[in-house]
């Protein structure tokens, strides 16, 4: 019987990747069927079918959406193409977050790719909040050069784990220990977002290389949003599942698979550029997450 149930979650996941597949290639909803404007409209342009959105900053301003639901748990998937060229100072980020203001007790995943002089590698930070308090980033290169063309980025989100992927290939594993108190952001219900900014005061080489204005304005584009989740509803919806039907949250989705532990360890031979978890100059004491196995 336990073997027959394992078959049949591992059916039902690769059946949903098929259909996440077939739906990022065909674009089935427009930007204001799921989005909001939250700042700068006029810095925001969509293509004709609406299927693609583009964000633009510029000396004055840059701009940013947000979604209409809330959701507690699921998977996250964005297409995006970052800026191209000398993007030194530019920041496009793709996040879920509590708080629609960032306000003082948010919860947070975030996604942040650091622009770069013309040449040079991007890199992407990520980053877990909760309640207001952060400080668990981590840095990575990636493998191509994401201004050429659109790349997958997605977050898995359940009460046992948290997976950040590029290209479904998993980049960071930040666990839940299931202690009390314990740093794991699963209360608070998140909208997703993303928006285009200048943060030339530490985002390339810690601040050193400064937006260059000429350059602007700087574009990321986006496309094939899709939510797999647990939409919010007051007061409090049952959103972790027993059934089959939210495969994130399957036993499955609780660990790596075996396939994405090939891909994991790759990683982080090869491409970590900074983890807070061996930050032992900047943390007297490391934070008790960073005991916990990726593994297991």
């Amino acid at each position: 019987m336990e073997t027959r149930f394992f078959i049949i979650s591992i059916v039902v996941i690769m059946a949903f990747f098929v259909s996440l597949e077939a739906g990022e290639s065909n674009g089935a909803f427009t930007f204001g069927e799921n989005f909001d404007i939250m700042w700068s409209e006029d810095h925001f342009k969509t293509s004709e079918d609406g299927q693609i959105w583009y964000l633009s900053l510029d000396k004055e301003t840059g701009c940013g959406f947000q979604t209409k639901q809330r959701y507690r748990f699921g998977w996250f998937s964005m297409k995006l193409k970052l800026v191209g060229g000398d993007s030194a100072g530019v920041v496009t980020a793709y996040y879920m977050c509590s708080d629609q203001g960032a306000g003082p007790e948010r919860d947070e995943l975030d996604f942040e790719f650091l622009g770069n002089r013309t040449g040079e590698p991007y890199i992407i930070q990520t980053n877990v909040y909760k309640s207001g308090a952060g400080s668990r980033e981590m840095r990575h290169m990636l493998w191509f050069d994401p201004t050429e063309d659109y790349h997958t980025y997605s977050i898995l989100w359940n009460n046992h784990q948290i997976l950040f992927f590029v290209d479904k290939v998993p980049i960071r594993v930040y666990k839940n220990s299931g202690k009390p108190n314990n740093f794991f952001p699963n209360e608070k219900p998140m909208y997703l977002f993303s928006s285009i900014w200048n943060a030339d005061d530490w985002a390339t080489r810690g601040g050193l290389e400064k937006t260059d204005w000429k350059k602007g304005p700087f574009v990321s584009s986006y496309r094939d949003f899709k939510a797999d989740g647990c939409q919010w509803e007051e007061p409090y919806p049952a959103c972790v599942s027993t059934t089959t039907k939210n495969w994130w949250d399957q036993y499955e989705a609780w660990h790596l698979t075996d396939s994405q532990k090939k891909d994991f360890a790759w990683v982080e031979r090869n491409l970590v550029v900074y983890d807070y978890c061996k930050d032992t100059k900047r943390f007297e004491k490391l934070p008790v997450e960073c005991s916990l196995s990726p593994w297991d």
